[in-house]
């Protein structure tokens, strides 16, 4: 009886010892697996990132159809997550998806060539991302203004969307209507200069071939 009590004991102790290491073999095999995969996944979204940059072109035939307000929406948030001097977040967005709004901003960009010229500077684009940036706020106000218009560029292209930097903002927002708009919203007209137009759509037609990047266009230090 003794003999088999031992006997039993040993076996016991035999399972436990076997168990222990495979246990925590298996943590740690799953834990390299976890660590693998999110290693994964940050590789597959930083060469998203780089295939975005580099594809992107600037789009001018649009169609009519405005892209869902959710889509714009994240495309303004991606704007406002651009770097800005000392973080003072001097740019402001204004999303224009009113047809007549629109229109009465694309009279007054062209104005800025001729009172006689009836051209649309926007490409028939259904959607204007105004930028401007409060002057007050910091030194660095065109700078932040401009990095805001690149992030929602590359946000529209990510997003499936066409896109395009259309100047002159800063002429219009001069003009007394322009100042109305900005007024209308509660925006201090003259705190604020426009910095630039991002139109977005559906883009008509087929998309724009890369042009052939200037030779010498990094130097390096070494």
């Amino acid at each position: 009886m003794k003999k088999l009590l031992f006997i039993l004991t040993l076996a016991v102790v035999a399972a436990f010892s076997a168990c222990g290491p495979s246990t925590g073999s298996g943590t740690a095999a799953a834990g390299t697996e976890a660590n693998a995969t999110e290693d994964n996944k940050n590789e597959t979204i930083m060469s998203t990132t780089m295939q975005d940059l580099l594809t992107r072109r600037s789009v001018r035939s649009y169609t009519d159809s405005i892209p869902p307000r959710e889509v714009i929406e994240e495309i303004c948030k991606a704007g406002t997550y651009a770097p800005t001097g000392m973080n003072r977040q001097a740019p402001i967005i204004v999303a224009v998806t009113n047809r007549e709004v629109r229109d009465r901003l694309s009279k007054l960009n062209a104005a800025v060539f001729g009172p006689d010229n009836d051209s649309d500077p926007f490409y028939g684009a259904p959607v204007v991302l105004v930028v401007l940036a409060d002057t007050t706020a910091a030194f660095t106000w065109k700078e932040d203004g401009s990095l805001v218009m690149g992030n929602l560029l590359n946000a529209a292209h990510a997003k499936g969307l066409g896109s395009c930097w259309i100047h002159r903002a800063k002429e219009v927002f001069e003009t007394e209507e322009g100042k109305a708009i900005l007024t209308d919203l509660g925006i201090d007209a003259n705190k604020y200069v426009g910095i630039g137009n991002c139109i977005l759509g559906y883009v008509k037609g087929d998309y724009p071939e890369a042009r052939p990047r200037k030779e010498n266009y990094v130097y390096w230090i070494e």
